[in-house]
């Protein structure tokens, strides 16, 4: 039962990987139109959307991390 649980934890928390998917989507389109709007705002652009992307990957790699540590390890680290 205990493991049936973790199961579905882990799956729940893989759930968290789709919002900064869509996040990331969404930004870059919005700096793509932007660049194609001003082009001498380009490299500008490119630069904060980089920084932008890699904050928002980084939720969604702890989301990652969480759901195998709970399909990993159900009765916790110690147990």
């Amino acid at each position: 039962m205990i493991k049936a649980c973790s199961r579905i934890g882990a799956g729940i928390a893989a759930v968290g990987v789709f919002g900064p998917g869509i996040g990331i989507g969404i930004a870059a389109s919005r700096a793509l139109e932007g660049m194609a709007r001003q082009p001498e705002m380009e490299a500008s652009l490119r630069n904060n959307g980089i920084i932008f992307a890699a904050l928002m990957e980084a939720l969604g790699l702890f989301a990652f991390v969480v759901a195998i540590l709970l399909y990993m390890f159900p009765l916790g680290l110690g147990g």
